[in-house]
């Protein structure tokens, strides 16, 4: 396995993530016995979130971190949906009842996709998610989509619920029960300026200078990369130093490490890979030419993949076998 030094941690070039599945008890065995394998090959990246199968995915990780040496692996987790537990036998009711009727959260605060990004819920979500994981701590933090806040929201509000949410978690770091966190996004920053869910890296680092000061823990961030949305990499859309350059770039330069999600595209780009690419990639699976591309790209640090079962976990580590391809071999599919 290959890893990326960044800070104190050495980060696998790939890592598992939790997002698919039925939330039922044979997905849930599925989950455990590929992350544990995945460990044992040396993954020590696990992705998930709150709402990936209604905690189900966090409880099994949970289930894991009791079994080894909770130091060997960095464990990332989301918060900014409303996620009801599994015990919730009436959604509707618990929704009323423990969050609307507790003042965790206000009617007002919700987006159209069911997003909530109040200093009041993330810290509900938090100490939440650090009971599914059975942990004291976890390594990232990311707030869930937060641009979906600007659907319903004008910047200047969205600016400051996020600062005032930066500094509740720089105050989780402060506790002991946080090491760094982020943003997990679908599309703030693989769009252009004009789009009304565009995010500014800069403005958000910035923000967390402000909060948190030199030694800020704003060090990570999320956002989809694949064949079929390469935006991260070639869309100059970050302002930085008087010039725009693209996501991928703009992480480099400010020192934050990137985890690229839909790596394989939940398997939807596999069959529509040409030949003629995956011979480029010097691989011979439309899988492995999937993974191949990201994991060669510049500035990307580990590209999550979803594996909820063995066989898709030892297939996807084969190309841990194979040297990644050069940047001009990126740079002209880009063009491809």
């Amino acid at each position: 396995m290959r890893y990326k030094e960044f800070l104190n941690y050495k980060l696998s070039e790939i890592g598992i993530g939790t997002y698919l599945g039925n939330t039922d008890e044979e997905t849930d065995n599925n989950y455990y016995e590929t992350i544990k394998l995945g460990i044992y090959k040396g993954i020590n990246v696990i992705d998930t979130a709150i709402n990936y199968r209604g905690m189900k995915s966090e409880r099994v990780i949970g289930k894991i971190l009791n079994e080894i040496d909770r130091n060997k692996v960095v464990i990332s987790t989301k918060g900014g949906y409303i996620t009801p537990p599994p015990e919730a036998k009436e959604p509707a009711r618990w929704f009323k009842e423990e969050m609307l009727g507790k003042g965790i959260i206000s009617p007002d605060d919700i987006t159209q996709t069911g997003n909530v990004i109040t200093a009041r819920y993330i810290d509900w979500v938090f100490e939440t998610s650090l009971k599914n994981l059975s942990t004291d701590y976890i390594d990232v933090y990311f707030l869930h989509n937060p641009e979906d806040q600007l659907l319903n929201f004008d910047k200047d509000n969205f600016y400051k619920k996020l600062k005032v949410v930066f500094r509740l978690l720089e105050g989780k770091v402060k506790e002991g029960k946080l090491k760094y966190y982020g943003l997990a996004t679908w599309s703030g920053f693989r769009v252009s300026l004009d789009n009304r869910q565009y995010l500014s890296l800069k403005d958000i680092y910035d923000m967390a200078m402000e909060v948190g000061g030199e030694n800020h823990h704003f060090r990570f961030i999320q956002l989809p990369y694949n064949m079929a949305m390469p935006e991260a990499y070639f869309l100059k859309n970050q302002l930085l130093d008087g010039e725009y350059v693209s996501t991928f770039e703009a992480c480099q330069k400010l020192g934050i490490y990137t985890y690229t999600s839909a790596s394989i595209m939940q398997t939807r780009i596999l069959g529509k890979i040409p030949e003629e690419v995956a011979k480029l990639l010097r691989v011979n699976s439309q899988v492995l030419a999937a993974i191949q591309f990201v994991r060669s790209t510049p500035g990307v640090g580990t590209a999550l993949i979803g594996m909820s079962k063995k066989q898709h976990l030892e297939e996807n580590l084969k190309i841990e076998d194979i040297t990644p391809v050069d940047k001009s071999i990126i740079d002209s599919l880009i063009k491809y």
